[in-house]
């Protein structure tokens, strides 16, 4: 977290914050199979903080829970399409069998080969704490600990790796529209 003098400290301890309860509540509720609720708060705060910072939030509260509603969406569409055993081999990653026909699963296979360009194409911090979090599930403190950096660097760079990677697969028509405010992570 930023020092506690800054701007963006205030606006978020007045303007976001005083929603967790809520937004936890509604979480637990649309979501009930969700494992891991405090990982997508901070997901969630996550993609809003980089999406003020990039001036798309006009309504705080709104913005939070669509982000947070987007961003457990995105989890359950990944543990359907993929289930990924480490970044070091790519190729051993499996698709789960939920009968696709040849040609959904070969689209699936060619966007796990670009998602693994878009990973590999971060710049170096950015992509190894991207793995450490989306690939190995580490949480923001362990990362944090484990790289000697501070957790909102930690949730600063995940931001950063997860809008460059949303960039690349636009860019390859593996994702659609020019850019889906709500969807940033």
């Amino acid at each position: 977290m930023p020092p506690p003098d800054t701007e963006q400290t205030r606006w978020f301890i007045e303007e976001v914050h005083p929603h967790e309860p809520a937004l936890r509540a509604y979480l637990r509720g649309c979501f009930p199979t969700l494992q891991d609720i405090d990982d997508l708060v901070q997901e969630a705060y996550a993609r809003l903080i980089c999406a003020r910072k990039a001036g798309l939030v006009g309504h705080p509260r709104a913005y939070l829970f669509a982000t947070a509603r987007n961003a457990a969406l995105d989890l359950f569409r990944r543990g359907k399409i993929v289930s990924i055993e480490g970044i070091a081999d790519f190729e051993r990653l499996s698709v789960l069998d939920t009968g696709p026909d040849a040609a959904e699963q070969a689209s699936h296979d060619q966007e796990i080969e670009i998602l693994h360009e878009a990973i590999g194409d971060l710049p170096d911090r950015c992509r190894r704490i991207f793995i450490l979090r989306r690939i190995e599930g580490r949480s923001h403190r362990e990362i944090a600990q484990a790289l000697g950096i501070s957790e909102h660097t930690v949730n600063a760079q995940l931001a950063i790796g997860v809008l460059r990677c949303r960039q690349f697969l636009r860019a390859r028509g593996v994702l659609k529209g020019a850019s889906h405010v709500v969807e940033h992570s």
